[in-house]
């Protein structure tokens, strides 16, 4: 079992985490969704909506510093502030619904790719069946696969000449046997590989082979005007578990681009 899940799952023995301390960790990212919402009592106990604490904002942005990462300089206490203001506003209060989708994990994992280890990204998204919901593989970042793909756009070295045709595209033979390696660059200019694609069928085929996960974390865009990410700290005090460690204010228009830069990124 790798240290990273190890730093989830350790038990508290021989007064390894005091109770203050136990109570205070974020453990899981349900817990998490809770405590954002107020819906968990700072004991551990769940809170029902008959319950006079249940989202209660007044305690609930007292409770909502303790997710945060503050060790983390990254986010200015103005952009907290104005982020914890805008959440627990009386008028129009911003919860996380665990169902809403808006939201995905990021598994930066090690797979053994043609006799070597090299990092793979995942991303999962919640998919709802008439039953629950389950988790799906969304899309998938590999270097390697990009570098495969990569084509000359000069248009100068590889093309198909215009009169091809008339040779009934004997040229095609230069193709798949003389340019194989450069045969994206025969494609469209807007041609662009389907990654999750490659990866299933090089799962399937035995060419890409899982070694084991080294970090996840979840990105959240449910929340009107803002965008967060939580990571697993793992240090001594209360300040520990899933926390917020990046935020964001930006537009609804540009969630997307966002999204699609964040899967793009390299491992």
């Amino acid at each position: 079992m790798s240290g990273y899940f190890f730093s989830q799952a350790q038990m508290v023995v021989g007064g390894f985490k005091d109770e203050n301390a136990l109570y205070a960790e974020t453990k899981q990212v349900n817990q998490f969704i809770k405590r954002f919402n107020n819906e968990e009592s700072v004991s551990g106990d769940k809170l029902y909506p008959n319950d006079s604490l249940f989202r209660k904002q007044e305690n609930r942005k007292k409770y909502l510093d303790i997710l945060f990462d503050l060790e983390n300089k990254n986010i200015s206490n103005e952009l907290k502030e104005a982020f914890l203001s805008d959440i627990t506003s009386p008028a129009h209060p911003k919860y996380l619904d665990f169902h809403g989708g808006k939201w995905m994990a990021q598994v930066s994992s090690i797979f053994y790719w043609q006799g070597k280890e090299e990092k793979l990204t995942l991303f999962l998204e919640l998919e709802e069946e008439k039953i629950g919901s389950k988790w799906i593989i969304s899309g998938i970042n590999f270097p390697p696969f990009k570098s495969n793909f990569r084509k000359d756009t000069s248009g100068i070295k590889y093309f198909l000449h215009p009169m091809s045709h008339e040779l009934e595209f004997m040229n095609l033979q230069r193709v798949f046997q003389d340019n194989k390696k450069n045969v994206a660059s025969y494609t469209s200019r807007d041609f662009e590989p389907d990654p999750l694609s490659l990866f299933l069928y090089e799962v399937k085929k035995g060419n890409l082979l899982f070694k084991t996960i080294q970090k996840v974390k979840f990105h959240f865009f449910q929340i009107e005007n803002w965008y967060f990410e939580i990571s697993y700290v793992n240090r001594s005090g209360n300040n520990t578990g899933w926390l917020i460690s990046s935020l964001e204010k930006v537009t609804e228009a540009d969630k997307k681009k966002l999204e699609s830069g964040i899967q793009k990124m390299e491992p």
